[in-house]
């Protein structure tokens, strides 16, 4: 299959690049970071540039597009560059699912789990209530809406918390995290938020998966089997890697001012495993993740 990856120089496109490059003849996007792309067959752009944007349509006839691009990080969003985020978040996507219906093409769009009400309990299913409490949460869910107002061969992946070892110029909390305790330096978790994390090598892995299955007009929760705290993480990476847990500090959302507060926001993705797709365990997918990085 033909498959355009958007923010192929992301976290997780870098990943996918890798992953679908395999068996698939792949296209992928970068904008400001080249990442591993250069590997692959890739193009620059920046996808508000809607012009352009068709021509990559028109050009390479992608038969699925996976939309993982977005302003998604803390030091990216705020209020004052709020018209640059929703027009990646909202009205690229939008553009993008209507390229899509014009294309014949299935699109595959990466939401996130902080769509959820973060108050009402753990394990939420896909019915569960929405209240987005932050930018990146609120724009991603617009993009939900688009998607499904515009057409109906789409996948939406409601992500949890990426976990493993980010790419090039690419990093996430966990990689962080990896190389404070690998230098003996105290790490701050949070104890009180809740989530179902999937690690980036699973999740490249079941999205290739999916491309195999018959699925359409769907929004899936895409993540782990196991509900745990970032410090449950900590502990975790630390059984696995033989850190000293003594290094793991406790601290609570009320400890970082003007944080988006979500309690929890782990899932229940029993509709992931019926289509016979689901994560590894997370100890399992700590230590593939640092087998990984051996390479």
């Amino acid at each position: 299959m033909k498959i355009f990856i958007t923010g192929g120089s992301g976290l997780l496109g870098q990943y996918l690049n890798s992953e679908l490059s395999a068996k698939h003849q792949v296209l992928t996007q970068h904008n400001k970071h080249q990442g591993n792309c250069k590997l692959y067959n890739n193009i620059k752009l920046d996808l508000t540039d809607f012009n352009s944007l068709k021509k990559v349509f028109e050009d390479f006839k992608p038969d699925i597009v996976i939309h993982t691009a977005a302003f998604s990080t803390p030091a990216q969003i705020s209020i004052s560059n709020s018209k640059k985020v929703y027009s990646l978040n909202v009205i690229s996507t939008q553009r993008i699912a209507e390229l899509c219906e014009k294309n014949n093409s299935k699109m595959i769009y990466t939401s996130t789990d902080l769509v959820y009400a973060g108050y009402r309990g753990s394990m939420l299913k896909e019915d569960s209530k929405l209240i987005p409490v932050s930018l990146y949460a609120e724009t991603k869910l617009m993009g939900e809406v688009k998607i499904q107002e515009t057409f109906d061969d789409y996948i939406i992946l409601r992500t949890a918390l990426l976990y493993g070892f980010g790419l090039n110029h690419s990093k996430c909390h966990f990689h962080q995290m990896y190389m404070d305790l690998k230098q003996d330096k105290e790490v701050k978790l949070f104890a009180d938020q809740f989530r179902s994390p999937i690690s980036l090598i699973d999740s490249a892995r079941l999205i290739n998966k999916l491309l195999d299955e018959n699925i359409k007009s769907e929004i899936i929760n895409f993540g782990g089997l196991e509900r745990v705290s970032r410090y449950e993480l900590g502990e975790r990476l630390c059984d696995v890697a033989e850190f000293d847990k003594n290094l793991l500090i406790k601290i609570t959302m009320n400890d970082v001012p003007d944080l988006p507060k979500v309690e929890d926001v782990s899932m229940n993705c029993d509709k992931l495993k019926s289509f016979g797709i689901q994560s590894s365990p997370i100890s399992e997918s700590i230590k593939n993740s640092l087998e990984f990085l051996k390479q």
